[in-house]
């Protein structure tokens, strides 16, 4: 049998060929990054599994689009292809993207939680108490997301007169920078605002996709808030620096809103068992003074005094009531208003924000109308 005989070219070619046929045109590949070099904005480095290493490279375009820049040591998952150069018979792993491993990602969370803890950052007595019934809140979230919604849903299902301001940021890859931005913002606007609280929030996802929340800066900043901070990030299992920096840690963005603002049906019940109390105490009262009076005073001193008395506590009852009534919304629904909210779910107080075609919703007594914005007319008013 005659052996098929190559020029060097020729049988590099053919290696080539091969490889191409016969492997997958994307793959992921697990390893260690080994001595990771950046040359003219390319980054070279080595794959190993500690028994075995091929040499990678991502190109410098890829380099700019990448959320995660390993260092020596780090484990990686790199989606990438086969490259051969058929010159000098060379192959190696050209990284489409690469991401850190969770070995990598939970080594970072013990150093920069360590980090902190050092500094006495982390120390539960830091911890600011959330304001028991909101006016206004910040929620920092991607926009639009499933969390958002559940945010919105759970906020106008449990306390609809509290004031939401969407802050939307992003929530993937190598994002602390922008967020911590958000969070400086906040240090110089939240009193004209009106802010009393903020909320961090990220629905589920990888404990890797988490880890924009591990970082140091991030940390800081939430401790540098002027407001008390709710975090609800991923799922109930999945714990972030930033969770342990906030003021409260819910398990879900969902159980963030319920942590923060109280249930209005409960709220009533309490009123309400208040106003029974206070009257059941009341005619207690009254019933001891009219058996502890002289029985020489003439009738009508009686009843004067025993009037003052009443009339006193039924002022207090009426105040008492008057508050309950003002926090029901419906109240003034009944009478003919309405609650005008943007397509975000935020009321509106003016219409200076608003640009004809937006969309809004008008909620009425007995349901909600879909609106969209015609003109805007402000209001004026004439010096006589």
């Amino acid at each position: 049998m005659e052996l098929p005989a190559y020029s060097v070219s020729e049988l590099n070619e053919a290696i080539g060929v091969l490889l191409e046929r016969g492997f997958a045109p994307r793959f992921l590949v697990d390893g260690a990054v080994v001595k990771p070099v950046l040359k003219k904005g390319h980054l070279w480095f080595s794959l190993s599994d500690g028994d075995a290493s091929i040499q990678a490279v991502a190109w410098a375009s890829t380099v700019a689009r990448l959320s995660f820049r390993p260092n020596d040591g780090d484990g990686v998952r790199v989606v990438g292809k086969l490259n051969f150069w058929g010159a000098r018979a060379s192959l190696s792993v050209q990284a489409l993207d690469i991401r850190p491993s969770l070995s990598t990602v939970l080594r970072r969370f013990e150093q920069v939680k360590q980090q902190l803890e050092s500094e006495g950052l982390l120390d539960p007595a830091l911890r600011r108490p959330l304001p028991q019934r909101p006016s206004c809140i910040a929620i920092l979230t991607s926009v639009p997301s499933s969390a958002l919604a559940d945010l919105l849903r759970t906020a106008k299902q449990r306390w609809p007169a509290c004031n939401l301001r969407v802050v939307p940021i992003p929530v993937q890859g190598d994002v602390e920078k922008r967020i911590c931005a958000v969070f400086d913002q906040l240090e110089t606007q939240w009193q004209p605002l009106g802010i009393e609280a903020v909320v961090l929030a990220r629905g589920g996802g990888s404990r890797e996709d988490l880890s924009v929340f591990d970082g140091e800066d991030l940390a800081r900043a939430l401790l540098r808030c002027p407001v008390p901070v709710v975090s609800g990030i991923g799922h109930e299992d999945d714990v972030t620096i930033a969770d342990l920096a906030a003021d409260y840690r819910a398990a879900t963005p969902t159980a963030a809103m319920v942590a923060l603002l109280p249930d209005r049906q409960q709220e009533q019940q309490l009123l309400e068992e208040r106003g029974r109390h206070w009257r059941s105490s009341i005619q207690h009262r009254l019933e001891q003074e009219l058996r502890q009076w002289d029985p020489e005073l003439r009738q009508d001193q009686r009843r004067a005094l025993l009037q003052r008395n009443l009339e006193r506590r039924q002022w207090q009852l009426h105040s008492q009531r008057q508050l309950l009534a003002a926090l029901s919304p419906q109240r003034l629904l009944q009478r003919g208003y309405c609650l005008l909210r943007s397509s975000e779910g935020q009321l509106l107080r003016d219409g200076s924000t608003l640009s004809a075609g937006d969309a809004v919703e008008a909620q009425l007594h007995q349901g909600v109308l879909s609106l969209t914005v015609q003109t805007w007319q402000p209001e004026t008013s004439e010096v006589s």
